[in-house]
């Protein structure tokens, strides 16, 4: 078990134990709550070094938009029906034609682009994973607060019992800022993969929720505007 996964107790274990304790002897002391892809997402390191790996992989980027656009074309040579899928037809005449192996190795070219862009992310994410068990307890003994619990465990909570604002700042102190071009040899751990891809996932349904914000905005600006199928 990790370091970090020592100071975040499981919240079904906590709740468990202390639904089977009797009532004059419950958990004694502050439980907390902390949302770790919101705490890393709002530190200035990590916002930093996304702008950073924009701007130091910016070769590696458009080359990646190059060849998707290339890999898109002629995907759409076999497209047949017009559906904008490949279906089980036409991957078998895909699969049989003379442009197949340039297709393969233009997957194989976005992936590798892929792996460099996401690495240095991973390698970002990590550097601050690093210093989040002492960002954590500097939170936690200050405020003298017992357990911490993954909020999307809990049935309810009151807000005051987020910690996760504060121990953004205390990682702010901890790591102001982190590089994002990994050395050689370096591979990334299961750990920061994971962190990394939930951080992912938190910023896709930000951005979803932002563009449908917008079009509510527009739709009220423009009731005589269609709804949309």
């Amino acid at each position: 078990m990790t370091r970090l996964a020592k100071l975040i107790a499981p919240a079904g274990l906590i709740l468990a134990a202390a639904a089977a304790l009797p009532a004059q002897a419950q958990v004694q002391g502050n439980i907390a709550t902390v949302d770790i892809p919101r705490t890393i997402i709002g530190t200035t390191a990590f916002q930093t070094a996304y702008e950073q790996v924009n701007t130091t992989y910016a070769t590696q980027n458009e080359l990646r938009r190059t060849k998707a656009q290339e890999r898109q074309a002629l995907l759409a040579k076999f497209d047949k029906n017009g559906d904008k899928q490949v279906d089980d037809a036409e991957q078998q005449a895909m699969q049989k034609s003379p442009d197949f192996p340039k297709l393969q190795t233009l997957e194989q070219e976005i992936q590798a682009l892929n792996n460099q862009i996401d690495g240095a992310r991973v390698f970002a994410v990590e550097q601050i994973i690093v210093q989040y068990p002492s960002a954590l307890q500097d939170v936690t003994t200050k405020d003298q607060i017992k357990f911490v619990i993954d909020p999307g465990s809990l049935l309810f909570a009151p807000p005051e019992a987020d910690i996760s604002a504060k121990v953004t700042a205390a990682l702010n102190v901890r790591v102001p800022a982190v590089g994002v071009v990994p050395p050689s040899g370096w591979q990334p751990s299961r750990e920061g993969v994971q962190i990394y891809q939930e951080v992912q996932q938190r910023l896709i349904q930000a951005t979803i929720a932002q563009q449908q914000q917008q079009a509510a905005a527009a739709q009220q600006g423009n009731p005589a505007a269609p709804a949309g199928r």
